[in-house]
Formats: structure tokens, sequence, C-alpha cells
């Protein structure tokens, strides 16, 4: 897996700009359209269970893992920045990721944020 697979976020220039932060510098709030999430669960099949298992007895990076939960964060993402697209947002504030095991069969990965329209200063 290339250094390109480990990673996520947006290009150099979104229609939907998702940040962490609570304000974006050069511009200003001018509309607050409220929360907006994209949620996906995703389980693992069992092959991929029993190699997770055995490496982690010698140790080491689980990368079918690490990649399985890249492109479910990913997933999670665009599908919260389709739900702002489509509430007529620009931009998506305060932008987190929350990560939970779902009922032992998956993990459920939650991007919430933020719904606003930025306009420039």
């Amino acid at each position: 897996m290339g250094i390109e697979e480990y990673g996520g976020g947006q290009g150099p220039e979104p229609d939907v700009l998702v940040v962490t932060t609570n304000d974006v510098p050069g511009y200003r709030v001018q509309e607050v359209l409220g929360e907006v999430f994209g949620l996906t669960v995703r389980s693992r099949h069992l092959g991929s269970q029993i190699g997770a298992g055995l490496k982690s007895l010698v140790g080491g990076e689980l990368r079918g893992l690490t990649k399985t939960l890249v492109e479910t964060r990913n997933q999670a993402m665009f599908r919260l920045i389709e739900q702002a697209r489509a509430r007529g947002a620009n931009a998506v504030l305060s932008f987190r990721f929350d990560v939970t095991e779902a009922a032992d069969v998956g993990t459920e990965v939650c991007a919430y944020g933020t719904a606003a329209v930025l306009a420039r200063e």
C-alpha cells in the first residue's frame, strides 16, 4: 500500500470546504445550516480477521485493517460532503470523526460537523 492509500481529505479546490476549525481565515459565516453527518459501518471478512489476529501476536502494523479504516473514513467523509451540498452549504465547520464498534460485527465511522455558507470578507 503506497502513501497515497493511507490518507484522505479533499483536493486543492473543493466545492464544499471541510475544516476542523470553527472559522476560516478570510471568510465570514453567512449562514449556519445545522449539523450534517456521514455514516458507514464496515465489517472485515473472516480471512482478514484471522490474518490480523496472527499478525497481532508478533506485532507490527495491521495493514489490512489500516486500509479498511482509511476507506471507511473516506466513505463517511464523502457522505458528509454530499449531505452538506444537498443542504446548500459550501463548508463544513468543526469537522470530526467518531469511531465505535458496532455490535461486535463491524466498525461504525461517523463524520460530522456544522454545515455553513461562507462568504469571502
